[in-house]
């Protein structure tokens, strides 16, 4: 028997995200489903070099202690997690998951894995498809490509789901599509009735950063006061078997949930309103109404959507040389003329050294480092100098901090506090792949 109404919780809404919220949701706010969104572009590749090199699970570091923070109250509650914190190895992160289960004493506990996101395979074969960023041909970063992730859609999700394990491991999916994905198992909506998919891909959209909705990223003292922000607590939707959706959060949890919050979720990193691309639909949000039906309460009406592209989005993972970084503080009075020779001198001393740079910057943070040179600006009583260069070179990496440091013997008065890094730099760009040539399975993982 299908359900008539679904409440979807975020749990997470980044890697590094707070548990306490998710904790909080799943303890008093009665909800069916809780979502962990903890991939960017970046991490996937992350862990897939981690990985490789034995360095790392390949799945999010957080994912035990998250696991444990939860487990035991959805376990007696029967509460579904839905979760990508598998990343680069989501069969590995079930196992993990069980493990877990298996510490916590929770009984008769399976976990379902997601598998085919992973496309290395697919790609190393075309090297002729073209990066939509760059529209040069993928052989140009294939050499060093790191991973190949197409993000799948909800259809997946829900694929997993119909096993009736307790966790839903995947690796990369769309992030709307791990909310959505519940929405079509509990509903059993057809995978073609875009009226509903629009209305379910805005709801996760708005979920998928999950304090973002409740006043996070969104506060500005005195214009945009969002109360109890230390106690920030995460949204959830309120979904029916109609397509209605509304989203609120906990009584008395911190932030806020209204029409401002929720416009400026909507908007976040998109493109086209009127087209937002996901595996599942074109989301076209240019008439979604938004309407206040009781405090922190806001129901979502009018999203439209055109049906989905015969391709999925892959986000290729490459290598793309190193990050040497250095910093020095300067304060007092003529901090700023003294930061500025002191750039000038590392940026001549790389020269002299005979390194090479694809892009070499020198900033002041607290004057124009975020927005760049401008006239007018006053003059702050302290800065701090970054100087940053981008090489093929480790050796020109590791070159830049050390000429930072030897300001403090060989350059102007004052400087203090230096810090040095140099780091691999994982670039991403992404190309476009034929759903056929991405074969999705399921497995079902079981606690010893």
């Amino acid at each position: 028997m299908k359900r008539q109404r679904l409440r979807i919780g975020a749990g997470a809404g980044f890697a590094g995200d707070r548990w306490e919220p998710a904790v909080e949701l799943v303890e008093r706010g009665n909800i069916d489903v809780i979502v962990f969104e903890c991939l960017a572009e970046r991490t996937i590749a992350r862990e897939t070099l981690a990985r490789l090199r034995g360095d790392g699970p390949g799945y999010s570091p957080n994912l035990e202690d998250r696991l444990r923070a939860v487990l035991p109250a959805c376990a007696a509650k029967g509460i579904r997690i839905v979760t990508n914190m598998g990343a680069a190895a989501p069969l590995p992160a079930a196992h993990a998951a069980c493990a877990v289960a298996a510490e916590l004493d929770v009984r008769d506990f399976s976990c379902t894995v997601l598998i085919g996101d992973d496309v290395r395979d697919q790609l190393t074969v075309r090297p002729e498809l073209t990066l939509l960023e760059s529209g040069e041909p993928l052989e140009t970063i294939l050499p060093r490509m790191a991973s190949a992730n197409a993000y799948l859609g909800a259809n997946a999700v829900a694929e997993a789901m119909a096993s009736g394990a307790l966790v839903v491991m995947t690796g990369r999916v769309a992030d709307p599509s791990l909310f959505v994905g519940p929405m079509l198992q509990a509903f059993g909506w057809s995978y073609d009735d875009y009226e509903k998919l629009a209305q379910a891909t805005a709801a996760g959209h708005l979920l998928e950063c999950a304090g973002q909705v409740t006043g996070g990223y969104f506060a500005d003292p005195g214009v945009k006061d969002v109360p109890a922000l230390a106690q920030l607590g995460f949204p959830f939707a309120d979904v029916t078997a109609a397509g209605d959706v509304t989203i609120g959060k906990i009584l008395n949890a911190g932030g806020r949930v209204d029409i401002a919050t929720c416009s400026e979720q909507l908007l976040y990193e998109i493109d086209d309103p009127a087209a937002y691309i996901t595996p599942d639909c074109v989301l076209d949000m240019s008439a979604i109404s938004l309407a206040e039906v009781a405090p922190d309460r806001i129901q979502l009406s009018g999203a439209r959507a055109t049906p989905r592209t015969p391709s999925y989005k892959v986000s290729v993972g490459y290598f793309d040389g190193y990050l040497g970084e250095g910093q020095l503080s300067y304060g007092g009075p003529g901090a700023v003329a003294r930061a500025h020779l002191a750039g000038d001198i590392v940026k001549e001393r790389l020269s002299i050294r005979g390194f090479s740079f694809d892009d070499l910057r020198i900033d002041l943070i607290g004057l124009d480092s975020l927005h760049g040179p401008g006239k007018g600006r006053p003059e702050p009583y302290e800065v701090r100098l970054r100087v940053a260069g981008r090489s093929e070179s480790r050796a020109a990496a590791e070159a830049v901090g050390w000429e930072v440091a030897a300001l403090y013997t060989n350059g102007p008065s004052g400087g203090a506090g230096d810090f040095s890094s140099v780091r691999e730099i994982l670039a991403v760009q992404s190309v476009l792949l034929e759903r056929d040539l991405v074969p999705i399975s399921v497995k079902q993982i079981e606690a010893p």
